[in-house]
């Protein structure tokens, strides 16, 4: 048998799709549009989707029961209750339950009379201000959630309190200073090269700041300039506890757009597209308006500011998925396949969406572009450390004095950031953990604060950068319930496309929940999830497990081997 290299797979949806004239580009927008405009289960309304996009019906009802925001039941009243990490901590997940007992239903279903329907999920951005809901659109934050979802009191949503503490902000220039978007663009596009752009990000050290922390230049240089090539901006912000992406694409969509079209002339690229999370619905608006001015002043289009140049910009909305933040996850779910990490080789820069060379960066990775291409990279790879250059936006939780998104430079110490920009805990509290870098990341105790902001340096510790969140658990929060929550979220987000995270992922749930040390059986899943899991999800469980273990130390013994 001649064996076949990875890079020749056979794909069955995209050879069908292709057929069909790629009706996956429309297809979650579609299953979002008949989702809509009824109650009842995918099983009833995908089927007629299918047949008016000419695609089988397991092709369509796969998506339609894999995405949250397609599978949950959806009353004329539709509210999503934040259950993710930083609103956890606020009150020990007690408001879903005050939600529900208001509301008249239980999340993941309908009132008797279908009228109102309660979804559980898991971020909504407002981790400064917590606990959260989505009214259909609507947000509704703080201690007094279940009374205004039930309409004694308005709604309340502060806006993201933003600080710089660089003296220059590479990040937020726009939003706390009111520097102008669309500075750099026209003049590159007119009168630089796609040379000079990748040069300077390439000495400016920048590194991607969705978590895996790849070196931004080499992912551009490996899609090799082909014409074909798609730049993607992944806005797919699910790590709770960060809203940067969040605060850029709301407050600063312009210059989001600017680096992604800095990225698209670097790679040659002519097409662009930003994906959004549905659970940011005025980010979305917000880089849907953005888009539209920006061919309205020239920066997008077939003759960007009348030179050779062409680029066309897509906004389009995810559907509730956690895991489909991962590129290959992100590329299928663009594709209108469920979100699941495919296997690589092929690598998205050179085999991505519809098998185009794919750059994926994430909102705040190409928000820090402009200003690298202006000031210089060699401006930028003096700040932060000499092996990770830069800035950082750091988003800390309501639990916090004085919660926000604070601009530093990496390498500043976390307890500098917990105690003196974020001022401690709020009304005195004692402090029993911080999370760091979302769900998976890890755990620091409170003695363990003195390491540099890196990734590096908090590797080293059992913790993570990842996008930089910044959760407090203050000691009203049992250790054994932030056990579990870690596993729920794992076991609910996992994407079931292997088997060991899909099965350990439930196992692990069941060993927290039995409140008795996992003992030898805790050793074999931890292997098996590490060294077995397709993807990054699966493999960074055991090392968030066993660093909340460490971080509260004989509390929760048995989980830190």
């Amino acid at each position: 048998m001649v064996p076949v290299s990875p890079a020749d797979r056979f794909d069955a949806f995209r050879a069908l799709a292709d057929r069909r004239g790629r009706p996956g580009d429309r297809l979650i927008e579609s299953l979002a549009e008949a989702r809509a405009e009824t109650a009842d289960g995918p099983e009833v309304w995908a089927p007629a989707v299918a047949a008016r996009t000419g695609l089988p019906a397991a092709a369509v009802l796969g998506p339609a029961t894999y995405y949250a925001d397609l599978a949950a039941p959806h009353g004329h009243r539709h509210i999503r209750v934040c259950t993710a990490t930083a609103c956890f901590a606020a009150d020990a997940g007690r408001h879903l339950a005050a939600a529900e007992h208001e509301l008249g239903a239980t999340a993941g279903t309908a009132s008797p009379d279908g009228e109102t329907s309660v979804q559980a999920v898991r971020c909504l951005g407002y981790c400064y201000t917590g606990p959260a809901a989505l009214d259909g659109d609507t947000p509704c934050t703080g201690p007094t959630l279940a009374a205004q979802l039930a309409g004694r009191e308005p709604p309340r949503a502060p806006e993201i309190p933003a600080t710089d503490d660089t003296g220059d902000p590479v990040l937020l220039g726009g939003v706390v200073a009111g520097e102008p978007a669309w500075q750099v663009w026209p003049r590159t596009v007119t009168a630089g090269t796609p040379d000079e752009v990748r040069l300077e990000v390439a000495t400016s050290g920048l590194r991607g700041r969705g978590g895996a922390g790849f070196q931004v230049a080499a992912k551009w240089e490996a899609a090799g300039q082909a014409p074909n090539t798609v730049v993607v901006v992944n806005g797919d912000e699910g790590d709770p506890g960060s809203y940067a992406d969040r605060l850029l694409m709301e407050a600063d969509p312009e210059r989001v757009l600017e680096g992604l079209a800095l990225a698209c002339f670097a790679c040659g690229a002519r097409r662009g597209v930003v994906l959004v999370r549905s659970e940011y619905p005025r980010a979305l608006a917000r880089m849907r308006d953005a888009v539209g001015q920006a061919y309205a002043e020239g920066h997008f289009g077939p003759s960007v500011h009348g030179t050779a140049t062409a680029l066309d910009v897509d906004v389009v909305e995810g559907a509730g998925s956690y895991v489909a933040g991962e590129e290959t996850a992100l590329i299928a779910s663009l594709e209108g396949a469920r979100g699941c990490a495919r296997p690589r080789p092929p690598y998205p820069a050179r085999r991505g969406l519809w098998d185009a060379p794919t750059v994926v960066n994430n909102v705040e990775t190409l928000a820090a572009v402009p200003w690298i291409v202006s000031r210089g990279g060699d401006a930028y790879a003096r700040r932060g450390t000499l092996d990770e250059t830069g800035t950082k936006l750091v988003c800390l939780s309501e639990r916090f004095a004085r919660p926000g998104a604070y601009e530093v430079e990496l390498g500043t110490p976390v307890r500098r950031i917990v105690t003196e920009l974020g001022g401690g805990l709020k009304d005195g509290a004692e402090l029993a953990v911080v999370q760091v870098g979302g769900p998976l990341g890890g755990f620091l105790a409170p003695d363990a604060l003195d390491v540099p902001l890196t990734a590096a340096d908090l590797a080293s510790r059992g913790a993570a950068l990842g996008h930089a969140g910044l959760v407090a658990f203050d000691r009203r929060v049992d250790p054994e319930e932030v056990l579990r929550h870690i596993w729920q979220f794992a076991a609910a987000e996992s994407c079931g496309a292997c088997s060991p995270c899909r099965v350990g992922s439930r196992r692990g749930l069941e060993l927290a929940s039995a409140g008795v040390p996992p003992g030898h059986e805790w050793g074999r899943l931890s292997r098996v999830l590490a060294e077995a899991s397709l993807c990054a999800f699966g493999r960074q469980i055991p090392r968030s497990v066993r660093s909340l273990a460490r971080a509260y130390g004989t509390p929760l013994a048995g989980w830190d081997q």
